[in-house]
């Protein structure tokens, strides 16, 4: 499975998704939930996705410690805490269809929301919503980015604050999901020492790619930033939106 060309092509990846979502604060996973979903089972898949992107988002958010609201990330912490309790219940896995559905229009869900009732992350309880929202999507398409951009693409926060408190409430969202499908996971599959390694040596990359975007992130504006992270997440969500579709089609 883990051939060299394989993890090359994981090495590559780790560092373009990291990259994409140091300057966004999103998209990056969508990109790499799509990579791996093509080469391992959906739980396995979930499980590599979270460690990889708690790497990314781990180090996103010490480089940028100093903006973030801490306020914001316990709230949706136990937001996302929440929904692991309720979902352990249930066992539930999704096939690679509905996960790549799931992804493909949450983009177009969330930038659907009407600017007056437009939800607001700084604002009350809306941090725990988001969590608890966000955290049952994570469980089900293995990213909440694009869905969970409708409480932060309308707040006052700048790049900065947006990016960097995004990433320190994300780590806890995929160390929800990470916990969620390891439990999951039955058999040798879920003691392979070689899967964990890789694991490694991917969030090793996805930390390069984070470094690496924190430079562009500086020198884009507040508008610029805010433009381009609305064409992209439609842009990919179009992509897996064809994608699932395909699947079912094919089947």
């Amino acid at each position: 499975m883990f051939s060299l060309p394989v993890m090359v092509a994981l090495a590559v990846v780790a560092v373009v998704t990291s990259f994409v979502s140091g300057i966004f604060g999103m998209a990056g996973g969508m990109l790499l939930i799509g990579f791996l979903l093509v080469l391992l089972p959906v739980p396995v898949a979930m499980v590599f996705h979270g460690v990889i992107q708690i790497a990314a988002n781990g180090w996103r958010a010490w480089l940028w410690r100093h903006h973030v609201n801490w306020s914001v990330v316990l709230k949706f912490g136990a937001g996302a805490g929440t929904s692991l309790v309720v979902f352990s219940f249930f066992d539930f896995v999704p096939d690679k269809a509905l996960v790549l559905m799931a992804v493909g229009l949450t983009p177009f869900i969330a930038l659907a929301v009407p600017q007056r009732i437009a939800p607001n992350i700084e604002r009350g309880s809306q941090a725990f919503l988001a969590g608890a929202i966000g955290g049952a999507i994570q469980l089900v398409s293995g990213v909440t980015g694009p869905l969970l951009d409708i409480f932060y693409v309308r707040t006052g926060m700048t790049r900065q604050v947006n990016v960097a408190t995004k990433a320190a409430a994300q780590v806890l969202g995929h160390l929800t999901k990470v916990l969620y499908f390891a439990m999951v996971i039955e058999g040798p599959a879920g003691r392979d020492l070689e899967q964990w390694l890789v694991m490694g040596y991917a969030a090793v990359f996805a930390v390069i790619g984070t470094t690496l975007s924190r430079s562009f992130l500086d020198r884009m504006s507040d508008k610029q930033f805010y433009h381009w992270t609305r064409r992209v997440i439609l842009v990919l969500g179009a992509v897996y939106i064809g994608q699932g579709l395909w699947l079912m089609v094919t089947r």
